[in-house]
């Protein structure tokens, strides 16, 4: 691959570069794929730009196109934007909720329950993964 970024994690691959580049690696992809009887599913694939970013490669054309705001990678956004808004209001509704039930049992056994479960690996994830520093809505965490 001669992509300036090139992630692959299991069935996932991640192409990141100019747009001639990136649609040599895709066609690379599809004939090393179809040499072993695999095809790819250009239904799944999405291509991350800004909206008005014009594109030639008839193969990356029916790819579907996601806003940079709305970007997403293995289920941490990318960017600032709507994406990581709701991502956070998500991981806050998810903390309240469960802080308030956990205060039903006992101390000890609630601390293991918050560190294992009940979304705090989530917060974990969110805040090495994203962009999401003065982000306001580590602010209501600090008041939970």
């Amino acid at each position: 691959m001669n992509s300036e970024l090139n992630l692959g994690y299991l069935d996932d691959v991640t192409l990141a570069g100019p747009a001639d580049i990136v649609a040599s690696d895709v066609a690379e992809i599809i004939q090393g794929g179809s040499a072993l009887g695999l095809s790819l599913n250009t239904e799944k694939c999405e291509l991350i730009a800004h909206h008005d970013f014009a594109l030639q490669d008839p193969v990356l054309q029916q790819f579907k196109r996601v806003d940079i705001g709305a970007a997403t990678l293995l289920g941490a956004p990318l960017f600032s934007g709507t994406s990581l808004d709701e991502a956070w209001l998500t991981r806050c509704d998810d903390l309240a909720r469960a802080t308030d039930r956990l205060r039903l049992l006992s101390a000890q056994d609630a601390l293991i329950l918050l560190r294992s479960s009940f979304s705090a690996p989530r917060v974990l994830h969110l805040l090495r993964c994203s962009p999401s520093v003065s982000h306001p809505s580590l602010q209501r965490l600090t008041r939970s």
